[in-house]
């Protein structure tokens, strides 16, 4: 591998694809430090020790969600828009006739999800001003009075800031090597990962427990990278077509399907689900009557310390996971698209047959991907008996990995096209 990547660097293509990648991380980090006006850091901090919803929003910032800067969203609105507009396309039936026009309707579909960012993230920045002014972190907030002036200037600058790291993204993708809006979230996570063991180490924490939550975390990304690449192989023949004095067709395919085909979003979502609830009771806890009672109760139910959380997180993922993987799999239409082009799977009768026969198939082979998500999902739970004050975050290792492995795939294609030995042998 390491070969490789020389023969990689010594390509001056390859190279400058490598460099400029770099560069753009670099002013990602350094546009990630510029602070919004008006905030208490003391309180944010202790805030971030209390709330894990604004923990799960600064994974994806990156570490900027700590500091409040302008950056401190990240992409996560254009993740969400990107999901929204996925199960939109397979819902509304002109999105999907825009989705099958090729490389036209995927440049379409993309501004639409650059539309639809906006609005999402001027949302959630007014969402996430008015949580810190609840807490005291924001002095000046609201658009009513003289606040109006201060709180647009944040809304606006935020939003500015979310676009200003998807348009990064787009420029990584285009001139650099990999997705560049998951390298962006991939930076934001590794550059996080010093500060963490930093402070294990030097907080006077067990080397022993340090010691056995890096096996753990080892054994869990050797098992992301096995279940990531795993996939079922279905045999795949087109038959043979004579057009004048040539044959066309005859030769013999597969179609690879993914043990895990959904990634790191059924996470999010049962993350979502699981932590609104008692982000919202936490708020309503501190009420007089039976409101705040009800409230608090849901906040001790939904507390990520209890195993009635974990348990239910388990069974979210791994109904999200079947949900999403269905979705996805309906809109690409293998079996439509092999019946056009003349494929069929032997044994099985093209048209509904195959269709019915690949859901199947799909369906045994995602009941494995599910548990393993709930099961990496809930590794947390099992890592705070270890070290309390490392925290192992499933979603962070399922970028982490899954970034890691695109950009070598990627890279491995560049060399194989130049006639060079790749990365995976």
């Amino acid at each position: 591998m390491l070969q490789a990547l020389i023969r990689a660097l010594k390509l001056p293509d390859l190279r400058n694809k490598v460099i400029f990648t770099f560069a753009m991380l670099v002013v990602f980090r350094i546009f990630a430090h510029i602070p919004v006006p008006g905030v208490d850091p003391t309180r944010l901090a202790q805030l971030f020790q209390t709330n894990q919803l604004m923990g799960m929003l600064d994974l994806f910032s990156g570490g900027a969600m700590t500091t409040f800067s302008i950056a401190a969203m990240g992409v996560y609105p254009y993740i969400t828009a990107q999901i929204i507009m996925q199960l939109l396309v397979g819902a509304i039936p002109s999105l999907e006739e825009l989705s099958s026009e090729g490389e036209r309707g995927r440049q379409r579909i993309n501004q639409y999800v650059n539309w639809m960012t906006v609005p999402l993230a001027a949302l959630q920045a007014y969402g996430t001003g008015a949580l810190l002014h609840s807490q005291g972190i924001l002095t000046t907030f609201g658009l009513g009075g003289a606040a109006t002036l201060s709180t647009l200037a944040m809304i606006i600058s935020m939003t500015a800031g979310t676009m200003f790291l998807v348009w990064l993204g787009e420029l990584i993708t285009e001139n650099g090597v990999g997705n560049g809006v998951s390298i962006i979230i991939f930076a934001g996570i590794v550059s996080r990962l010093p500060q963490i063991v930093g402070q294990s180490l030097f907080a006077g924490g067990n080397i022993v427990a340090t010691a056995a939550f890096a096996i753990l975390g080892v054994a869990t990304v050797a098992a992301i990278v096995v279940v990531q690449e795993a996939h079922r192989r279905i045999p795949v023949q087109y038959a043979k077509r004579i057009r004048g004095n040539r044959m066309y067709g005859g030769q013999s395919t597969h179609i690879p399907l993914r043990v895990n085909s959904a990634g790191m979003i059924p996470l999010i979502f049962a993350m979502s689900i699981m932590l609104l609830p008692g982000t919202i009771a936490s708020y309503l806890a501190l009420t007089p009557g039976l409101v705040g009672q009800v409230a608090a109760e849901i906040r001790d139910i939904f507390n990520a310390t209890g195993v009635v959380y974990w348990f239910c997180y388990f069974l979210l993922v791994v109904m999200f996971t079947f949900f999403y993987t269905m979705v996805i799999f309906q809109q690409q239409k293998l079996a439509e698209n092999l019946q056009k082009y003349g494929g069929f799977i032997p044994g099985i009768r093209p048209g509904r047959p195959t269709e019915e026969y690949l859901n199947k198939v799909l369906f045994r082979i995602t009941i494995l991907g599910a548990v393993f998500l709930g099961v990496v999902a809930i590794l947390p739970f099992f890592a705070q008996g270890i070290s309390t004050t490392l925290i192992l975050s499933s979603t962070g290792l399922l970028i982490v990995v899954g970034v890691v492995l695109d950009t070598m795939k990627q890279l491995e294609a560049q060399l194989m096209m130049r006639n060079y030995e790749g990365f995976i042998k």
